[in-house]
């Protein structure tokens, strides 16, 4: 009988049959592309390269959403579709996952604490998460898990090959599967897209660091609805704490040239 495969192709694998198990992984030959950056130029690997696009949703992003019904103006989350397009398109074409990591809490709130709870209801007058409110095509709950105001905003394209996490906390590693599915992938470097910058991004990039990810955020593709001194803040503490930034243009002239290591 011929091995079976047991894990992810390519990348995390069993060879199996009724009598051995060949734990041998499947070897990655590096494909190294040179991005332009901040406060160093990188050499990626690509093999090893996941991109990460948080909370680019219709309640934060939709004028007729959460945020766009408060009166907030949302078209800066907004005008961050084309570059986020461009990007993904790019990266699948170099077998790089994309995973959509957005807000789907329980209908119940079970895992929720009043701390989490509080930003979203402050005064408690308001639906809070997963509460009755109402959208452009009828009533739904607020950051509920396959809800309207969870699904991703128009003018963005998954693909079947992308991965979707739900989180619900302004950090995604926290009690998702987000690392366990890097890690089963074989990634080490993680390229941060989506909203809001100073918030979500920021605490899932600091996350990610902490987990001993290397962490670029693309400054183009993302964007935050909170003054402009948080979003030069949280380019700051990232160069100078967690990672680097560059943008969507420097990423892809590195990927122009981007090879297989020899």
């Amino acid at each position: 009988m011929p091995a079976v495969n047991l894990g992810i192709p390519g990348r995390n694998t069993y060879a199996v049959t009724t009598d051995s198990v060949d734990m041998r992984r499947p070897r990655q030959r590096p494909v190294s592309a040179r991005i332009a950056a901040l406060p160093q130029n990188l050499v990626l690997d690509l093999s090893k390269t996941a991109l990460v696009v948080i909370d680019m949703q219709n309640d934060f992003c939709s004028p007729q959403g959460w945020l766009g019904r408060l009166g907030v103006d949302v078209n800066p989350l907004l005008s961050l579709t084309a570059p986020i397009e461009s990007v993904t398109q790019i990266l699948r074409s170099h077998n790089v996952p994309v995973v959509w990591l957005n807000w789907g809490v329980r209908p119940d709130r079970l895992n929720l604490s009043p701390g989490t709870q509080h930003p979203f209801n402050p005064h408690g007058q308001g639906p809070g998460l997963a509460g009755a409110t109402s959208g452009p095509s009828g009533s739904y709950n607020l950051l509920e898990q396959d809800s309207w105001g969870a699904r991703i905003v128009d003018g963005l394209s998954p693909e079947s090959g992308d991965i979707h996490i739900n989180k619900h906390r302004i950090s995604g590693f926290w009690d998702t599967p987000l690392d366990s599915i890097l890690k089963n992938l074989g990634v080490t470097t993680l390229l941060f897209a989506g909203v809001n910058a100073d918030h979500c991004v920021l605490g899932t990039l600091m996350d990610a660091n902490f987990h001993g990810y290397d962490t670029i955020l693309l400054e183009d593709c993302t964007a935050t609805t909170s003054p402009d001194f948080c979003l030069q803040a949280t380019y700051h503490n990232v160069r100078f704490c967690f990672g680097f930034t560059t943008l969507s243009r420097q990423l892809l002239a590195g990927l122009e040239s981007a090879g297989v290591d020899s």
